[in-house]
């Protein structure tokens, strides 16, 4: 009977132990408990209401308003890098208005924390230095960035219609609308510098079948010695990219060649004629 009991107990401890989410971090301090940190994000957001003169619907604010009432504790909206020491933080976030239907879509840079490890803090997580937390992020959390579009619905409403994973984790600077010029189609690049290749990394995510249909991402980057550049090498819609080998010596770094590489519709991978098992997913 007694050894019964002991393996109960054991058992609920471990349930204890080995749950993470909102309803148990109850204690501790803002970076580990769910109440604390969401209370003090609600008493900053309150100040800074009073603090703007002017709201719009759906604006930054009420954005941020919607992510703490529902996303889970240590989910941000995240600023933009700053470009010199004066600069004004702004938000990462995208409007655009559709000329037809005159909907307005926000799309948002939002940074989640990993269960179970301390929530992430924004600013460790933007610029050059904050790269290398890919290598170790533990002692900061692990942050988990997406790029996610909301529609505005006529009462200032937002509705989530899709959200894409960024394969990065730290070094986050900006997010831009633009558009490829080959195939006239708009993308949205999100950079991230890169310490490890001395460089940055853009996530460019391709509006191929209208914007409020998931994106395709390819990722291109530069550093030293390592390059990947957009191209359009077959005649599809899908965007292509050509990657580039570099020799390296005592004196110099020069680039050695460029490999094609091509979007196959049936594998969903990027693949190049150069060597059939050189395949990459983005």
């Amino acid at each position: 009977m007694k050894f019964k009991t002991n393996k109960i107990l054991f058992l609920v401890l471990i349930l204890i132990v080995t749950s993470c989410g909102d309803d148990e971090r109850i204690t501790g301090t803002p970076e580990s408990s769910a109440v604390k940190e969401k209370n003090i994000r609600k008493y900053n957001l309150e100040i800074e209401k009073e603090q703007r003169q002017e709201r719009t619907v759906c604006d930054t604010i009420a954005l941020e308003e919607y992510i703490i009432d529902n996303y889970p504790a240590g989910t941000y909206l995240m600023k933009l890098n700053k470009s010199t020491v004066y600069d004004i933080p702004q938000k990462a976030v995208i409007y655009i208005k559709d000329k037809c239907s005159r909907s307005q879509y926000v799309f948002a840079c939002i940074v989640e924390s990993k269960d179970c490890e301390r929530f992430v803090e924004p600013n460790n997580v933007i610029g050059y230095e904050a790269s290398f937390v890919n290598l170790d992020s533990t002692k900061l959390g692990t942050a988990l960035f997406y790029l996610t579009l909301f529609k505005c619905g006529n009462n200032g409403t937002f509705n989530k219609l899709w959200e894409k994973i960024v394969p990065s984790q730290g070094g986050f600077n900006s997010i831009k609308l633009k558009k490829w010029r080959p195939k006239n189609i708009l993308y949205v690049e999100m950079n991230f510098s890169d310490g490890i290749i001395s460089g940055h990394r853009n996530y460019n995510y391709f509006l191929l079948d209208g914007i409020e249909n998931e994106p395709h991402l390819l990722e291109t980057y530069d550093g030293i010695s390592h390059r990947r550049t957009l191209a359009s090498i077959d005649e599809n819609i899908y965007p292509d990219y050509y990657e580039y080998r570099f020799i390296h010596n005592s004196v110099s770094i020069s680039i050695k060649d460029s490999i094609p590489f091509y979007w196959d519709k049936k594998k969903n991978l990027y693949i190049t004629r150069i060597n059939k098992n050189w395949f990459r997913k983005y």
